[in-house]
């Protein structure tokens, strides 16, 4: 049986924690793990392919994690960006999957793509890493170095859902967290949200037919996340980016969609909507805009969440939805049965791993 959690037990700190995932950019985010961890209690950490000069580095750090959270009420979600081709966070030993445009155009059927999210998710799985930012579910408009171009699986609207949803299942299936991106669709759009804010100019139908319909599939088929992108749509929210507009999350995935898994803002200390708003004053309003999660790398400092908290005893944040919000995380981790047990180190894993990512290679690439 699942472990369940009583939101009553936690205090408004706990609570607070539990809606924030840091990223760990930087080794001096490592060095602060403990504060992170006990002091501000967060809900999750992103892994970056800079914490880990190797596989055992990756485990040690993994284990640190668990072992720093033991302390805690809830356990913690360990999250990583794992998609193959250029976006490949596992340390060296590992070899690379193909991108999921080469998987979806080679294969023509779901079975490279499935096969692909069932060694991914078997990998995470065993790593100790549970949840994962994937499938993207972006339709391909531009060229392979574009900021989605071959990361997404086709041109073709329904074949992006098809694929996406495939990838997603075997995720669960290994029992990893699902996380689609990028609501309502970056592919949208030949800017990049990691350097300046992008902007949608389409009519709100054609967006609504086309770039948020894979999310509209995947929502229907379970997912357990949509991941918000940093994204204008000039017809819905004017200047004010998706990720932190409360009319655009409550109409399209609240209510339109009825989606009440969890929704959560890309990087909130990219530089696109950290040059507008400054990075504390961003992860404020992502927190005002009725996001379940918040994500941001450390920075720093982590001390914007001493004032989120404030937010909260002045009324500013208000706690009903506080409440929803933890519930849908709590939930999460109940179902997915998280601990804080630690990882074996298994050389004889990766050399399995690797033959069938050989295999994939093989046929696609």
């Amino acid at each position: 049986m699942p472990m369940k959690y009583d939101i009553k037990e936690l205090s408004l700190e706990e609570k607070i924690g539990q809606m924030i995932i840091v990223g760990l950019n930087t080794d001096f985010a490592v060095d602060h793990l403990e504060e992170i961890i006990t002091k501000y209690k967060v809900g999750g950490v992103l892994l970056y392919k800079k914490n880990y000069k190797n596989y055992e580095e990756m485990i040690d750090l993994i284990n640190r994690i668990k072992l720093l959270n033991k302390k805690n009420k809830i356990p913690i979600f360990i999250a990583i960006d794992q998609e193959g081709g250029r976006v490949n966070r596992m340390p060296s030993e590992f070899k690379n999957l193909p991108a999921a445009h080469k998987l979806a155009v080679k294969s023509k059927t779901e079975d490279f793509v499935k096969l692909s999210g069932e060694i991914t998710g078997k990998m995470l799985n065993t790593l100790g890493i549970n949840m994962d930012f994937a499938p993207v579910l972006d339709i391909k408009r531009f060229k392979d170095n574009h900021a989605i171009g071959d990361r997404a699986y086709s041109e073709d609207i329904k074949e992006v859902a098809k694929y996406g949803i495939e990838y997603m299942k075997a995720l669960q299936e290994h029992n990893v967290i699902s996380v689609a991106k990028h609501f309502p669709g970056h592919g949208a759009t030949k800017e990049d949200s990691h350097f300046r804010l992008p902007k949608i100019d389409y009519e709100i139908e054609k967006l609504e037919n086309e770039d948020m319909q894979p999310f509209k599939e995947a929502m229907k088929n379970k997912v357990d996340g949509i991941l918000i992108g940093h994204l204008e749509v000039k017809k819905i929210t004017g200047k004010v980016p998706t990720s932190i507009s409360k009319r655009f999350i409550t109409k399209y995935i609240r209510k339109k969609y009825r989606y009440n898994g969890l929704v959560m803002t890309d990087d909130m200390r990219m530089k696109g909507i950290r040059l507008r708003y400054g990075k504390n004053r961003a992860i404020k309003k992502a927190f005002l805009a009725c996001n379940d999660i918040i994500i941001f790398k450390y920075d720093n400092d982590i001390r914007v969440i001493e004032q989120i908290i404030k937010l909260a005893k002045e009324n500013k944040l208000q706690m009903k939805r506080i409440h929803k919000s933890v519930a849908r995380i709590l939930k999460v981790k109940e179902q997915y049965k998280l601990d804080n047990a630690p990882i074996e180190k298994n050389v004889k894993f990766i050399e399995d791993i690797n033959q069938k990512i050989e295999d994939i290679r093989n046929k696609v690439l």
